[in-house]
Order: C-alpha cells, then sequence, then structure tokens
C-alpha cells in the first residue's frame, strides 16, 4: 500500500470514528464467532474418538458433545447476523456522511470549478465511485475482522495441538501473502483508470441525453455513437483488465491454501502412525487447516475490492479537497436600506490567464438607474453581471454598492438585495406554487398569484391539470421555453428585491407576451437600480444608460438617441437590427 492509499484510508478511518462503539462491539462479536466455530472442530474431533468402530460407540459421552456443538453453532448465527446489521450500518451510515460532504462542499464551490468540469463526472464520482466504495467497505467489515480473528485463532488452536504440524502450515502461508501483494499492487491503478473513465463515459452520456434534441436537428448520431464507442472501448478495456487481474487473487491463494492442506494431511497422517495424534485429533487438524485457508481467500478478495474502494474514494476525496470559494469576511457588512447606487473601479477579469477579457473597467451607476448593457457576443456582457453577483472574483480592482465593496459582504445578504432572470432558465422538480415562491418561501398563495399575473404566466398554470400544484419534472419537464421563463420571471416579481438584473430575460418569449411584461418590468424598475443585457434593442430604448461594449471595455456610453446622433458602433448595431 503506498502513500496516497495510505492516506485515502486514513481519511476513510476519520469517517468510521464517530461510529467507534459500533466498530468496537462489531470486532467482539467476530472474536466471538470465531472461538466458537474454532471450538468446534475441537468437539467434533472429541465426537470421532467416541466412535471406536462398528457397534464400539460411547452414546453416553457422544450425545453431550453433539448438544454443545448445535448450542455453538446456534450463538454463532446469532452472532454473525448482529455482527452483519452492524457492518450494514456503520458502512451506510460512512457513505451517507461522505455523500453529505461531497454534495455540501459543491455548495461552496468556485463555478470557475463547475464550469471546467464536466457535469456528469462530478455527478459520477458522487454516486458510482461512492457506490463502489461501500461495497469495498462493506466486504472490508464483513470479512476482515473475522478473517484476521480466525487465522490467529487457529494457529493458537492448532498449536495446542501439534506445534509440528502448525509449523509446516506457517512456513507455506507466506506464499499466499506474496501472491496477495503482488495482484493488489498491480489492479488498485487499473481501478482507479476503470473509475475515471466510468466518469468520462456518464458525463457523455449525460450531456448527449440533456443535447438530444441538437443532435438529432444536426444529424450528429454518428459522430455521438463513435465518441460512446470509443469511451465505452476503453472502459470495457481497462474493466476487462482490471477485473482480470482481481480475478487471479482467488484461484491462486486456493492453490496456495491446497498445498497448506496437503501438507497437513502428510504430516498429520505420519503423526498417527506414530501414536503422536489421534484420529479424532488429526480430523479436528485437518478442519482448522481449511479453516485457516479459508480467511485468505477471503482476505484476498477483500484486499482486491479495497483496491477498488479506493481508488473511487479517492477521486470523492479529491472533489471535497478541491479549494471552496474565498469566504466571506468574518465581519461581513449587512445591506439593508439598500439604495443601489453601483460603482466599478478599474475592474479587471479573466477567465483564463492567458486572455485578458476586462481590464481597468470603470462605472458609476446612480441609485435607482436603468443600465442597459449591449455589445457583441463575447465582449464581457454576462461577465459584468457574473462579477456584481460575485459568481466570480474580480482580480483586480473592487464593486461597490451604496459604498460598500461587495467582497466585504456576505455572499448571500448581496444575492438577496438583487433579483436575476437569465436567458437559461432553471426550475427544480417540484409544483408550479413551490418554483415561484422558491427566493420567498413564506409567500401566501395570494402573493404567489399575483406575481404570476404580473409576468403572464397566470393564463398558462391555471390551464395545466392541477393549477398551482401542478408539479413539473426536471427543469421544467414538459413546459415550453417560453413558460419555463415566465415562471423565473414570477419568482422576481415575487420577491421584488432592490435591484435587478435582466440577462436576455424575455428572449423565449412571444412578441405581445413580451410588450406585456416590458411593462411590468418597466414598474417593477421603477426606483429600482436595473442591469439589463439585451441583443435586441428595441427593449433598452427607454433605459437610462446604455454601455457599449466590445472586448471587455466601454467603448459607448450615453442615451438611445444620443449614441444613434454619434453614430458610432450602437448606431451600426440598431440600424443592423431595424433599418432594411
Amino acid at each position: 500500500m503506498d502513500n496516497v492509499q495510505r492516506s485515502i484510508l486514513r481519511r476513510v478511518m476519520r469517517y468510521i470514528r464517530p461510529y467507534l462503539p459500533r466498530v468496537v462491539l462489531s470486532v467482539f462479536l467476530a472474536l466471538f464467532c470465531v472461538v466458537l466455530t474454532l471450538y468446534v472442530p475441537i468437539l467434533t474431533g472429541h465426537a470421532v474418538d467416541c466412535i471406536v468402530g462398528p457397534g464400539r460407540v460411547n452414546f453416553d459421552a457422544l450425545l453431550p458433545i453433539l448438544l454443545t456443538i448445535a448450542v455453538c453453532i446456534g450463538l454463532t448465527s446469532a452472532a454473525q447476523w448482529i455482527m452483519n446489521t452492524l457492518h450494514n450500518r456503520i458502512v451506510y451510515d460512512t457513505v451517507r456522511d461522505i455523500r453529505s460532504d461531497a454534495f455540501s462542499h459543491i455548495q461552496h464551490l468556485p463555478l470557475a470549478y463547475l464550469d471546467a468540469h464536466p457535469s456528469g463526472d462530478t455527478v459520477s464520482r458522487m454516486i458510482s465511485d461512492v457506490d463502489t466504495f461501500a461495497d469495498g467497505l462493506l466486504m472490508g467489515f464483513t470479512q476482515l475482522f473475522s478473517g484476521i480473528a480466525t487465522i490467529l485463532g487457529t494457529l493458537g488452536f492448532m498449536i495446542t495441538l501439534s506445534p509440528s504440524i502448525t509449523l509446516v502450515v506457517v512456513l507455506i502461508t507466506p506464499l499466499s501473502l506474496l501472491v496477495a501483494r503482488f495482484i493488489a499492487r498491480r489492479t488498485y491503478a487499473m481501478f482507479r483508470l476503470q473509475s475515471a473513465t466510468l466518469g468520462e463515459q456518464t458525463a457523455l452520456i449525460n450531456e448527449a441525453i440533456g443535447e438530444q434534441k441538437l443532435i438529432q436537428a444536426f444529424g450528429h448520431e454518428e459522430e455521438t455513437l463513435a465518441a460512446f464507442d470509443e469511451v465505452n472501448e476503453r472502459l470495457r478495456s481497462c474493466s476487462l483488465k482490471a477485473t482480470f487481474f482481481s480475478s487471479l487473487t482467488n484461484p491462486c491463494t486456493r492453490f496456495v491454501n491446497s498445498l497448506v492442506y496437503a501438507g497437513v494431511g502428510l504430516t498429520g497422517a505420519l503423526a498417527v502412525v506414530s501414536g503422536r495424534l489421534s484420529i479424532g485429533g488429526l480430523s479436528s487438524f485437518l478442519a482448522y487447516a481449511n479453516q485457516y485457508a479459508k480467511p485468505f481467500n477471503e482476505i484476498s478478495g477483500v484486499v482486491t475490492e479495497l483496491q477498488n474502494a479506493l481508488a473511487c474514494a479517492g477521486r470523492v476525496f479529491e472533489l471535497i479537497d478541491e479549494p471552496e470559494q474565498l469566504p466571506d469576511p468574518v465581519d461581513a457588512a449587512e445591506l439593508t436600506s439598500l439604495r443601489g447606487e453601483t460603482d466599478f473601479r478599474f475592474v479587471s477579469f479573466s477567465y483564463t490567464p492567458d486572455r485578458r477579457l476586462i481590464e481597468d473597467f470603470t462605472l458609476h451607476v446612480p441609485s435607482g438607474a436603468r443600465v442597459a448593457i449591449v455589445g457583441p457576443t463575447g465582449c464581457g456582457k454576462t461577465t459584468l453581471i457574473n462579477l456584481l453577483m460575485r459568481f466570480y472574483d474580480v482580480h483586480s480592482g473592487e464593486i461597490c454598492i451604496d459604498g460598500i465593496c461587495t467582497q466585504s459582504m456576505s455572499r448571500t445578504n448581496l444575492r438577496q438585495n438583487i433579483g436575476m432572470v437569465l436567458q437559461d432558465t432553471w426550475l427544480k422538480s417540484g409544483t408550479i406554487r413551490e418554483n415561484i415562491a422558491m427566493g420567498k418561501p413564506d409567500a401566501s398563495f395570494e402573493e404567489i398569484v399575483a406575481a404570476a399575473k404580473a409576468s403572464h404566466a397566470h393564463s398558462f398554470i391555471t390551464r395545466l391539470p392541477d393549477g398551482y400544484n401542478t408539479v413539473i419534472g426536471e427543469n421544467g419537464g414538459q413546459l415550453s421555453q417560453g413558460q419555463k421563463q415566465l415562471l423565473c420571471i414570477a419568482r422576481v416579481m415575487l420577491c421584488l428585491p432592490p435591484m435587478l438584473i435582466l440577462d436576455e430575460a424575455t428572449s423565449s418569449i412571444d412578441t405581445r407576451t413580451e410588450l406585456k411584461i416590458q411593462e411590468a418590468f418597466a414598474h417593477m424598475m421603477q426606483g429600482r437600480t436595473s442591469f439589463i443585457v439585451a441583443h435586441r434593442l428595441s427593449t433598452i430604448q427607454s433605459a437610462d444608460i446604455i454601455l457599449v461594449m466590445r472586448d471587455g471595455k466601454v467603448i459607448e456610453q450615453g442615451k438611445h438617441d444620443e449614441l444613434l446622433k454619434k453614430g458610432g458602433f450602437y448606431a451600426a448595431l440598431y440600424k443592423s437590427q431595424f433599418v432594411q
């Protein structure tokens, strides 16, 4: 076991530590089972010695021995049942804790990590890898303790019967350990590669299912199948190698154990002939030799499974060890009566170090102003919104609201004061009512209906089978994109926060409904500082400030009429949309 595996195992033991009383009880029961199991061959040997020959059976001595054997077997069965129940509880409580930590950690990861890693691989780490880890851990608890105890106990009982025959067993045993160690060292890397490839395949499947419409629309089925076949073949290859090497463990150790059994039989027979051992003693010794060999087979299988389990646990711990986003300051400022005056002061930011996006960006937004941000794709419009919401932190400079730097506020308090409607909608599995009330869980039904009416979602909601109690599936289920966007708008209209961000908020809505929603937005934005990202310039003509961005910089700034008179980049954009 190398240093990495030892480190992973130590972390696993830290998760098991809260359940130490169960572990101690489990070890005690394992020892109890082993003692009774190993006592039975002694009784069996005595029973054999009671049978001298045909018609010469000492029943008076034999019957109590048989009764004792029955009691031992019954107690062993009951103890094993309790022990297995404890093992299951320890394993699944530990797995629950690891999954909880992993999911909780995801909530605090920076978006940069989630943007850079396929969601399918992250899901695979939390589901498939943890399940595989649980299987290996369960096998370890079930067989490792009792196996080790059986080996030590068997040696003790065999020494009391015949030290010389026990020496034969001890001399042959290291072969089994060397074989298991040789195989285990090679299986860990293979199982780790198998887990990583499985995560890659899960990510591909997740992507293909989520974007099936686009795949079919562009006739990309063959390319998708080819990509899947390639990763599927790699998974088959590495899984086959891992399984092949791990499957060598059992037959190899069985071969060594057969040598042990043959050695015991031969030396034991010689001992019986010389009168140093009885027939019953030899039968007990052969039973012990078989019981001594069996744990080596089980432990070899456990070692193989633990290699796989540790490989999977390592991937989960890698996720848990990812650096969290910068923590909120201990004395974070709390925004209570927000005016919305916003300042960008010499802000610089880039997603990748080799490509600067925003440099030395400075902007002052008065309280209650409506700021529209326009420009070509990739110019930094949405990036400004991400920085304002602290989905990403600026590399240099600062963003202040009411004179308070956003990095000195708690993210929760900042985001509670800003309502956001994005082009990309997100709805959780649940009722329509729960989705609208997401930002205000204690809202009354009347408030929810009022928000739905304001967003013009009420009419289609009432046509659904159960109205506001209709359950929608993952990301909106069968709702149209426009309907999902209306629900997201209703969600913000219910909260009515002091500041608003509308990032292509009506991109999927028909023109007639859009005009009505624009009226609702205009009413909602009165007295609220608002940032509007728009490609359709018809929706931002009444903005107080229009920022025209290109390559991360504001190249023009002013009202709609002023920018048209300048005849610059904004005027060109406007003409491209409205002048035929």
